[in-house]
């Protein structure tokens, strides 16, 4: 009976003990990871793929090497960032990546590869396990890399000059890819078949990667999860005067371009990161974000990575086409109504909410739009916590689902490839940032933001909740379209229909809930209502 106990005790204590892979050799020097304590895959953290540049705002550094082995155990790495209103985290030098595998993967191996890039509304955010757990998608036999890119300020200050062209967090996930390109045969990596993913900002990321030159033949498939750089919120205009409105904050009243850059380069990070540009009264909380991807100048000597409007690459069909899946949560703005309070909900005017990629100049078509809004979202009721629901049917469309569906129609334009569209509408045990919304918007029907994200990825010390067939559904059909380009090859028994590519005769999209169903593309009528107005008055100047 002793001998089993210590048996016993031996192999739960073998989970704590780190067992190590064998080196790997990448460009910068040998390497070695860790198998997973639970003994799934293989685990690569915190790998370096740049340094950090000499001065701000610029492209990132080289490549580091070392001597001897780097051991990639410990994570631990996020960019700078503000948590709350006056604490900062993260560091500066914060370039890295992480490489989850299966544990029979090796050099010989040929698994495809899926690229995660991190949301956060380009001003938060990590890379992190604690969050991006791999273990759902690696079992699927695909290898899962999360990279680290510079945020806020630090990555997307946009003078266009070459000491701040802009795009630098861009530029950032660019370089990973490169990184990605060169090394991941040596973990068992196929380098030609690559999908990129991300979710709001990294959607958005990834929309931008398949517009930009810059990443050309760095990837060969493409999915975007609530996000597009036809978002609002995702795009820079008027980059040196967004920066001026920062420096004004700080105390320093001057609209001089390198008088603000030489501002800039003197505060500390803290300084940069802390400050903050009040909202325009009457707006929504997603107008808050402000340093995000712009179009940059032609610079000599500078690589840019967009020099050109998303929406005219889009539509002239000027991008790199490969297959794409893309999609939105059926209520996507709960999330952003419930961090709206008292204060704000009181102050919203749908008239001063219209998104900057309209641009109405006339004062009484702008009232006359947000009155046929109103009617839209609350008919004859009157914003408050009360009718907190309908207004996030606003949040949701104006900031998600109309970019998101016009993309989509763009690529079913312009493009030969397949393009997979979806609303994932599934409310279960996992929906957390539905779970922990209040003012009762947890009670609604359907997914918002970001619920998607807990049935793809594991996050430690959360239970399944017993979500196990959405977990399988959703991460085969994710790993079959990176393997396939089908989310439903023909060899798949595990849905009862197939999810077929949308197309210009019919558009729709494929609904994943508990019946799986297929809804036309511009599935309301707001949203019909707003395609109608962006058609005559989307913002053409930057």
């Amino acid at each position: 009976m002793k001998t089993y106990w210590v048996v016993l005790w031996s192999l739960w204590a073998a989970r704590l003990v780190r067992q190590p892979t064998l080196p790997v050799r990448v460009t910068g020097g040998w390497l070695r990871g860790a198998v997973a304590p639970d003994g799934s895959h293989k685990r690569y953290l915190a790998v370096p793929y740049a340094t950090h540049p000499v001065k701000r705002f610029q492209v990132s550094g080289p490549e580091p090497t070392w001597r001897g082995v780097f051991e990639a155990v410990e994570e631990n790495v996020r960019c700078l960032q503000r948590v709350g209103n006056s604490i900062l985290i993260g560091q500066e030098d914060c370039l890295t990546l992480n490489i989850y595998t299966p544990v029979d993967a090796s050099a010989h191996s040929k698994y495809p590869v899926m690229v995660f890039i991190h949301g956060g509304g380009f001003f938060e955010g990590s890379s992190s396990s604690f969050l991006y757990g791999p273990e759902y998608l690696v079992s699927k036999d695909v290898i899962l890399v999360t990279i680290n890119y510079r945020l806020n300020i630090q990555g997307f200050l946009c003078l266009r000059i070459k000491e701040a062209p802009g795009n630098a967090g861009l530029k950032d996930q660019v370089t990973a890819l490169k990184w990605v390109q060169r090394n991941i045969e040596a973990f068992g990596g196929d380098p030609n078949s690559i999908t990129i993913f991300g979710e709001s900002a990294g959607a958005a990321s990834v929309s931008f990667l398949v517009l930009s030159p810059m990443a050309k033949g760095l990837f060969h498939k493409a999915i975007l999860q609530s996000g597009s750089s036809l978002s609002s919120w995702a795009f820079q205009f008027k980059p040196v005067y967004m920066a001026s409105l920062l420096t004004k904050v700080m105390g320093h009243a001057n609209d001089d371009l390198y008088e603000i850059y030489n501002i800039l380069m003197k505060k500390s990070d803290r300084d940069l990161i802390i400050s903050r540009v009040p909202r325009r009264e009457g707006n929504t909380i997603i107008s808050e974000l402000l340093y995000t991807p712009c179009v940059e100048d032609k610079i000599s000597g500078t690589e840019a990575f967009l020099t050109e409007a998303p929406y005219d690459l889009l539509s002239e069909g000027r991008y790199n086409k490969v297959p794409i899946m893309i999609g939105l949560t059926s209520s996507e703005g709960l999330l952003f109504a419930g961090m709206e309070n008292d204060t704000t909900i009181a102050n919203i005017k749908f008239e001063k909410s219209l998104p900057k990629t309209l641009e109405v100049f006339d004062e009484l078509k702008r009232i006359e739009i947000g009155k046929k809004l109103k009617e839209f979202y609350l008919g004859e009721s009157e914003i408050s916590i009360n009718t907190l629901v309908n207004i996030s049917k606003l949040h949701g469309d104006l900031y998600f689902n109309l970019p998101v569906l016009a993309e989509t129609e763009l690529y079913l334009n312009t493009s030969d490839h397949s393009v997979y569209s979806y609303v994932f509408s599934y409310n279960g045990r996992r929906n957390l940032p539905k779970l922990t919304l209040g003012y009762g918007l947890n009670n609604a029907p359907g997914a918002t933001h970001a619920d998607d994200l807990f049935y793809l990825f594991q996050q430690p010390f959360l239970p399944t909740f017993f979500e196990n067939k959405m977990i399988n559904i959703l991460t085969t059909m994710w790993t079959n379209f990176a393997k396939y380009g089908d989310p439903t090859p023909e060899s798949s028994a595990l849905l009862p229909v197939k999810w077929l590519p949308t197309n210009k005769t019919s558009p729709h999209s494929f609904v994943i809930d508990t019946e799986f169903s297929t809804t036309p593309l511009w599935f309301t009528d707001s949203l019909k209502y707003l395609r109608d107005i962006y058609s005559k008055y989307r913002r053409k100047k930057d």
